[in-house]
């Protein structure tokens, strides 16, 4: 077993979510350490040592600081669990396409919208909706007779794209008209070891 790798995090970053998520599902040794955002700590010195861009997650392993979620999935799949990054290079490739779906129209879509609700976030709650609906929209007919997103097994692409996704609702974005989605989501929450992100209705920004 590796020595743990320590997730700098916080509870309702989808970002940070993922990860740790995903450090869980694939059995990785992992700690976490949640960074106060509300009081600054991400801008403090200590953390922008590891991290100066100042975001959340960061994950530091044997020394090395890495950053960027969708890098971190990467890293940590290529070290630790191969079995979630297809070698086949088409496969990789469509694991390349959700995690590209990811960082742009689920970021500025569901993730957008539950910003606006969560965080009172300053985005065009219009914008955000249209762009969740468009995203939400491809994966229920990319899910179309389909378990998984690539390979119809657990991929790094599932878990990319399940937190945002899974916490629509928190901004406004109803799952109902998506039922592929829905069965997605709920294949990956069957996933040994999952964990569930923390909702924003515990009021932790409160």
């Amino acid at each position: 077993m590796n020595n743990a790798i320590t997730i700098h995090g916080f509870p309702l970053s989808g970002h940070s979510h993922r990860v740790e998520l995903f450090a869980s599902i694939a059995g990785i040794n992992h700690e976490v350490n949640t960074i106060d955002l509300a009081a600054g700590e991400h801008k403090q010195a200590a953390f922008l040592a590891l991290n100066p861009d100042g975001q959340v997650p960061t994950i530091v392993d044997d020394g090395e600081a890495i950053s960027d979620s969708s890098a971190i999935l990467v890293y940590l799949a290529r070290k630790y669990a191969n079995d979630y990054l297809p070698q086949d290079p088409v496969e990789e490739a469509q694991v390349q396409r959700f995690l590209t779906l990811a960082a742009g129209e689920i970021a500025f879509g569901p993730a957008a919208a539950r910003l606006i609700n969560v965080f009172n976030a300053d985005i065009d709650p219009v914008f955000a909706k249209s762009i969740a609906e468009k995203a939400l929209t491809k994966l229920e007919r990319h899910m179309s007779g389909k378990e998984y997103l690539v390979a119809n097994r657990p991929t790094i692409a599932d878990i990319a794209i399940y937190s945002y996704v899974a916490h629509a609702p928190e901004g406004g974005i109803s799952l109902a008209p998506y039922p592929n989605v829905s069965r997605l989501l709920a294949n990956v929450e069957a996933l040994e070891g999952f964990k569930p992100m923390v909702s924003s209705k515990v009021g932790l920004l409160a």
